[in-house]
């Protein structure tokens, strides 16, 4: 990661929302991935910071330069085994891509799932997310040939699994 790009990565915060869905849903749109069975249409993109009082869930927030730019979490999604957490809403602006950004993220989010006792991590994606998918792969995620759990994504049609 650039030492000049400034970077903080905190807990999210009640004033964030609004700037996160903007994020989360123009990341969707730029990948052509913003369609109905993804957290493009959930209603809890707009309050994530109500989502994540849930017990055993934690989202970071990622600043460069003082300005939020993405952020990524794990959330004990229903119907998952209780020993899994999903990571979820994974995304980042096009300027804080390719800085080393979302793996940070990503294994913050593996070290909190440590933490709160859980033994994999649980994703959803798109084929029109490759990078993001390259990245999962690069830190142990194998693909999975079916979904797990209740999220409602029905618009994602890959799913991977790691052990931790």
């Amino acid at each position: 990661m650039n030492a000049n790009s400034n970077i903080l990565i905190r807990n999210i915060r009640t004033g964030d929302n609004p700037v996160l869905a903007q994020i989360i849903r123009s990341t969707l749109r730029e990948f052509g991935a913003d369609h109905p069975g993804t957290v493009y249409f959930d209603v809890a993109t707009d309050s994530l910071s109500d989502l994540f009082l849930k017990e055993k869930s934690i989202y970071f927030v990622a600043h460069q330069n003082g300005n939020i730019v993405g952020g990524g979490g794990i959330y004990p999604t229903e119907g998952l085994p209780l020993d899994t957490c999903e990571l979820v809403k994974m995304y980042l602006l096009p300027e804080a891509r390719g800085l080393g950004l979302g793996k940070l993220i990503i294994e913050k989010c593996i070290l909190s799932a440590r933490a709160f006792g859980f033994s994999n991590i649980y994703i959803e994606s798109m084929p029109e997310l490759k990078k993001a998918l390259k990245i999962y792969e690069s830190l142990g995620f194998e693909y999975l040939p079916a979904p797990i759990g209740n999220s409602g994504h029905f618009g994602c049609d890959l799913w991977m699994i790691k052990k931790l």
